[in-house]
């Protein structure tokens, strides 16, 4: 089911990325910063809404595939990962955040893979922490690439700070998790 309309909504994740980089990178007479941040920020909510949408999708049009179950995390992980890094080039977001965002994101799919190959992939299935770092990562990035004041009362700024180094923490805290959970396997097989 490479075709399915929850495996195509996948897709427009990935190709998001470009759209949502592109925005910060169209010239000035395109539009002004504070309405580049705005499009980029709509253009991430809407997106990242998908992720939602397309697993609703897939159990009740009953489309649920391998590929969509591959297809999803990859999606995730490129459309979190160009974000963090644009909003450090934007200087929105520390490098360390971006080190440690992306390094767990490599970390971990990597450890994933590995477990599959053993057949212990029980060990390191998604845990409410990594749901739950994951909602945070989402709600920080929006406000980060909005940089402004929202309704007139909220500093996106420094919300989006507040949260993104608790998406940090979060990601820290569950690949620890997944390693202690994959630790008698990796430990089964030492040398």
């Amino acid at each position: 089911m490479f075709l399915t309309i929850p495996t195509i909504m996948t897709w427009t994740r990935i190709c998001a990325i470009p759209l949502i980089v592109g925005v910060f990178y169209a010239p000035d007479s395109f539009a002004t910063l504070p309405e580049k941040n705005l499009i980029a920020t709509v253009m991430f909510v809407v997106f990242a809404m998908t992720d939602w949408l397309d697993g609703y999708l897939a159990r009740k049009l009953n489309q649920i595939s391998a590929f969509g179950a591959f297809l999803d995390p990859v999606a995730d992980k490129f459309l979190v990962c160009a974000c963090v890094l644009v909003l450090v080039h934007l200087g929105r977001a520390d490098v360390f955040v971006a080190l440690i965002i992306i390094g767990r994101e490599i970390a971990i799919s990597a450890l994933r893979e590995w477990m599959a190959q053993i057949g212990a992939t029980k060990s390191v299935a998604v845990h409410m922490l990594g749901k739950v770092k994951t909602v945070v990562q989402m709600v920080a990035i929006p406000f980060l690439l909005y940089d402004g004041t929202l309704f007139g009362l909220v500093d996106t700024h420094a919300f989006g700070i507040v949260l993104i180094w608790i998406a940090a923490v979060l990601t820290v805290w569950s690949m620890v998790y997944y390693l202690q959970k994959a630790l008698p396997e990796i430990r089964a097989r030492a040398p």
